[in-house]
This record gives structure tokens, sequence and C-alpha cells, in this order.
């Protein structure tokens, strides 16, 4: 089958199905591919009849945050998501131990002659409650204009949101008594929002491994609509490396070893000058181009056909509302939206997160600092490593006399690439075209996750990201995920739920 004229796909017809709107408003009806007789039209009903209970699943799991980077609820979060899997119908499941914080491994085998693999994390990110416009671990009903009644809380998009709207088409599947049609791998774990520093010793423990590799490809669901409903299909995305680069009197021997008076600065040497002089060596062009020797080495350059499909995606994409949304009036070197979606996807980059040393409070408090702190992420893309790009970071600091700079590295991975013509990538565009959707390939997503542990040995199996509906604010203030769409051609929670669903059917049949 040809999957590449899928943007001339009509999605006129995708609207909501199952709920009434406001009064006047019109009744809307299900997406097309899930208005099917069968099992499909069953398993519908039953998603409508459990969408309370599947919402009040994304409420309670968004109040128990899981925080590897406060280490905050890490056991409770895994107790609570071994639950989560049982509920939904997971056997063997188990809480496996790592050397940081545990994961969740769980199976349902049907005795299907196919075997899926699904990703799910339990963390989230860290937040401010003084930043957000509703509490955020409340999971209040929110209106986001354009788009209809959504959740607001952390975690709600990024990941809870859409894994609870697979788990609920899993409860829909279950409760329509109809037959699961794959068996599912489901592999968790708590650590993704700092790098996923040992997720490798979940899939590589040997009944874990052993489940992978049975598997015809593994996802993490993922709400992909956008206002148009459109839906870009990703062959990868780039990996990661979290670190902090340290300066500090004590390890330079200059400087303070802690903070003191700032009247010394003309007889003392400053540890948060050092690390801006060692910070200014990573890159040239006002921070856009990496400058660590040998970084560019391995870097695969982006081919003819994936430069044409992000050309293609950019014709189909709004420049403006993605520059307003951003807060920007300009990409970088002023390129074209074109050319700024060709470098997103094939330039790896050097990230300052923050900076942090001495003061930060209001007012002046006139001290020099006895350490220096800039928290990093280093974007890589195929053919870079994890490891090749540690080493060169750190011999590049030494060779510019930095030696005395520390890298703590917290975690990473390398990037993660999948074929366009594997039959997961294959089952992904069928099934959004089944449901009407416009879909375009993109060869890589700029965002990371730790896919590369599937995809690489010795798992070696396909990984991407599946699944309709919307949210957004991810990392950010007032995250949420819709639950009842007002745009005809975006999904709410059901409608979600049953593109998982139908997912399941269309993976089972196709060749």
């Amino acid at each position: 089958m040809d999957f590449r004229n899928v943007n001339a796909w009509n999605r006129r017809d995708l609207i909501r199905g199952g709920a009434m709107l406001s009064a006047g408003a019109m009744l809307m009806r299900p997406l097309p591919g899930l208005a099917a007789d069968g099992p499909m039209a069953a398993i519908r009903k039953a998603a409508e009849a459990g969408k309370d209970a599947s919402l009040k699943r994304i409420r309670d799991w968004i109040a128990l945050p899981s925080i590897a980077a406060e280490n905050r609820n890490m056991a409770e979060g895994a107790a609570y998501m071994a639950e989560l899997a049982r509920d939904a119908g997971f056997t063997n499941v188990e809480i496996v131990p790592t050397d940081g914080h545990p994961g969740v491994f769980g199976t349902i085998d049907v005795g299907a002659p196919r075997t899926l693999g699904i990703y799910f994390m339990y963390d989230v990110k860290q937040f401010d409650p003084a930043e957000w416009s509703s509490p955020p671990l409340e999971g209040k009903m929110v209106d986001r204009p354009g788009f209809g009644l959504s959740i607001m809380g952390r975690g709600a998009v990024n990941q809870k949101g859409p894994e609870a709207a697979f788990l609920a088409a899993l409860h829909a599947i279950r409760a329509a008594k109809a037959k699961l049609p794959v068996n599912i791998v489901l592999v968790c774990e708590g650590e993704e929002e700092i790098g996923s520093p040992h997720f490798r010793q979940i899939a590589t423990k040997p009944n874990i491994l052993a489940a992978l590799k049975k598997c015809e490809g593994i996802f993490i669901p993922f709400a992909s609509q956008g206002k148009s409903g459109n839906v870009t299909v990703n062959l990868g995305s780039k990996g990661i490396i979290e670190l902090e680069l340290v300066a500090s009197g004590e390890k330079w021997g200059r400087g303070p070893k802690g903070d003191v008076h700032s009247s010394l600065k003309a007889m003392v040497d400053s540890p948060a000058w050092r690390l801006v002089q060692a910070l200014q060596t990573l890159v040239t062009d006002g921070g856009n181009t990496p400058a660590i020797e040998g970084w560019f080495d391995n870097v695969r350059p982006l081919t003819t056909r994936e430069k044409e499909l992000i050309r293609a995606a950019a014709k189909a994409g709004d420049e403006e509302q993605q520059k307003a949304a951003l807060g920007i009036t300009h990409w970088i070197d002023n390129l074209t939206y074109d050319d700024a979606l060709i470098r997103l996807a094939q330039e790896p980059t050097v990230n300052i997160e923050g900076l942090v040393a001495g003061y930060t409070g209001p007012g002046g408090k006139t001290v020099l600092p006895g350490r220096a702190v800039a928290k990093l992420d280093l974007r890589l893309v195929p053919n870079q490593t994890r490891a090749e790009a540690e080493q060169k970071l750190r011999a590049h600091l030494d060779k510019h006399g930095f030696t005395d700079v520390e890298v703590n590295v917290s975690g990473g991975y390398d990037p993660t690439e999948v074929a366009e013509d594997s039959r997961l990538v294959r089952s992904e565009l069928a099934t959004y075209k089944k449901l009407g959707i416009a879909t375009s390939l993109n060869p890589r997503m700029a965002g990371s996750w730790p896919g590369s542990t599937f995809t690489a040995p010795p798992v070696s199996i396909p990984a991407a990201h599946f699944g309709i509906g919307h949210g957004s604010g991810a990392h950010a203030p007032d995250e949420y995920f819709l639950i009842d769409s007002t745009n005809p051609k975006v999904a709410g929670l059901v409608d979600a739920t049953m593109g998982f669903a139908e997912f399941l059917y269309v993976l089972a049949a196709i060749k």
C-alpha cells in the first residue's frame, strides 16, 4: 500500500461522537472509522459508558505526582502504575527494581499471532503552583478555546492522559466482550523526565527482554492533534544527554571555596566567570552551532527523501500560528520556515537549561560566588551516540584548559530511528487513514524519548509514537488534556480511546 499521499486524505468528517454540546450546538458524530459495525460499535458503546471512570482514572493519577528529580512519590508511583495495569487486564505484573527508581512490567497474552509493545512513563516534571491558573494536582476541568473542556494538571498530557486513554481502550474492549486482537507487553519507567538513566536495566531484564523481542514494535501513547486535526507521524526522535557543568573554587584551586564579598573581586578569581568562559567555548554563532571538537564527525545528514517530507509538511503547516505559540518573530538565522524545520530535524544542539550561581533573590547581595552551575541538555542526531558525545565534551573542556570544570551527567540516550515501511508505521498510517485524519511523515522529532532502548540491540524492534486527541503545556504551567472536544477535527477522550482500539485491530490485520 502506498502511504505517500496521506495529506490528500479527507478529514472533513473527523468529529467527536457521543456527546451533546452546549445549547444550540450540533450533536457530534463519531470518527468515521469508529462508527463501523462489528466489534467497534460495541467497544464505542463501552468506551462511552466508561468515560467517567476513565476521567477519574486520569484525575486520580494527576493527584499522585511521581517526580524523579525530587525523589517524590517514586515507590508510590510505581505501585499505582502496577495497580492500573492489573485493573486493565495485565497479568504477571511486577514492579522492577533498578539502581535508581523502579519500573513496571506486565503482559496480556490472548494467544494472538501478533504482539504489541506499549511504553509508559509514570513520572512527571517538577512544577511551581504559583505559576498555574489552576492547582496542578487537582485535575480541574477548564475550557480551552478552540478545543473544548479539558482536564488541567501536571502530567495531564505528558503522559498520563494519553496513557489512561490507552488503558480505557483495554477496559472498553473487555467490557464489550470483544476479543483483544493482539497480545500486549507493557513496559513502564519512572525516570523518563531525568533522561531514563536506568531504563535499559528494565528493558534487558531476561523475562522482559524475551517478551519485547516477540513484539512487532512498541509505541508511546501520544496526543498528536492540533487545531487542524492533522497528525504528524515521526520516523524517529533526537537523543539527549542531561548534565550539569560545575565550576568551583574548591576544584579549580583558585577563587573562594564559598561565597565572599563582591568587593574582593579586584583580587580574587571568580568561579562564575570561569563557568561562563567554559560555556562560551562550546558554541559559535551566538550559541547556535556546537563547537565541541569532533561533534559533527558522525552526524548523518538528512536524505533527499527526508528533506522532501519536511518541505511537504512545511507547506501544510501554519508558520505564523507556530511563531505565535512560541512567542517568537524570526527563526534562527532568519531562515525560511521549511529551512528552519530542516535544521530542527538535522542539527544536534547544545542548550543551556539554567544557570545558577550565588544570590538569585530580590535585590542585590554583593557576593562573589564560590560555585556556579550550568544545567545543559545536548540533543543528538543519527549517528551520534550518548557515549561518544560525553567523551567528546570532556575532551573538549580538557583541551581548552577547563579540567577542573565538573561534568555531572544525570541521564540520556541515543537517537531513535524507525523504518517508514515497518509494520508499526504502516499500521499507524493505515489507522489514521481509516479515521479520516490527514497525516504527514516527519523524519525526526526534535524532542526525545528512550525509544533507542528498543530499536538498538539486544531488543531491536521498531519504536514510535501513536495516538489522537489533544493536549498542551508539557513541562510548563497549565498543562492540560482534552476531554470533551468542541472542535470537529480533534478527538476528545472517547475518540482518543477508540483510536487506540482501532490501532490494535489494524495491527492485527495488516499484511
